[in-house]
């Protein structure tokens, strides 16, 4: 399931992150395993960078306060996010799978379900570097408005193409869903969404609706990992 959410930043969080991560100092060639590591050429800012740490906690502070992406995703875990620099000396990232394991700051391991990329440079600030998915569905281009977020199967083939002009900026990460059968967590964010859309229409108290949230609820109740 490839779903895109518009806007999660505002214009000032926008800003705010685009000014640091100019300033901020860039490496090469980290973050990948053996394989990935082989078509990947691209910059990160690396753990020990001294703006790392408040540009994490404003991305997490924006996930949580956008239902959409919580319904689509259902986290249980998030690894700490991280960013990349795309420009035409280090321009791409060919075809890959996301690690499986990935490990979080406290010596366990998350295992990768969802990844998600946030757009931080508008489309017409680069030529090229458009996000590229294989699904069921075949292959999928995403190429998003700044503070725009794409989340996207783990497991799915997928590359960032060469960028030709221009930089683009970004932040990635991986999220271990609660649901991790992928075909069971799109059901629920397609339930949820009519559910939202009930609410709207209907008011919190309607008997249907108290129904049909008990019946969402404990699907995620059966299905959930915790």
């Amino acid at each position: 399931m490839i779903v895109s959410f518009d806007n999660v930043l505002t214009p000032d969080e926008l800003a705010t992150m685009r000014r640091q991560l100019l300033g901020a100092d860039w490496a090469r060639g980290i973050s990948a395993g053996p394989q990935a590591k082989q078509v990947k050429k691209n910059l990160q800012i690396p753990e020990e960078s001294a703006v790392l740490c408040d540009l994490r906690t404003l991305v997490m502070r924006v996930l949580n306060r956008t239902p959409e992406v919580m319904s689509a995703v259902l986290p249980f875990k998030i690894i700490p996010p991280n960013f990349n620099r795309y420009t035409v000396e280090d321009s791409h990232y060919g075809k890959h799978i996301d690690s499986t394991l990935r490990p979080l700051p406290d010596g366990s391991y998350l295992r990768t379900d969802v990844s998600a990329t946030l757009f931080l440079s508008d489309p017409d600030e680069y030529e090229g570097g458009e996000l590229k998915i294989t699904d069921t569905f075949g292959e999928q281009t995403v190429k998003l408005p700044a503070g725009s977020l794409v989340t996207y199967p783990s497991g799915s083939l997928h590359e960032v193409t060469p960028v030709t002009r221009g930089e683009r900026l970004g932040c990635y990460m991986f999220m271990q869903s609660l649901i991790r059968d992928t075909e069971k967590r799109r059901l629920l964010y397609e339930m949820d969404n009519s559910l939202r859309r009930l609410r709207t229409e209907q008011g919190e108290a309607h008997d249907e609706l108290v129904a049909l949230t008990g019946t969402y609820n404990n699907l995620v109740r059966m299905w959930s990992e915790c």
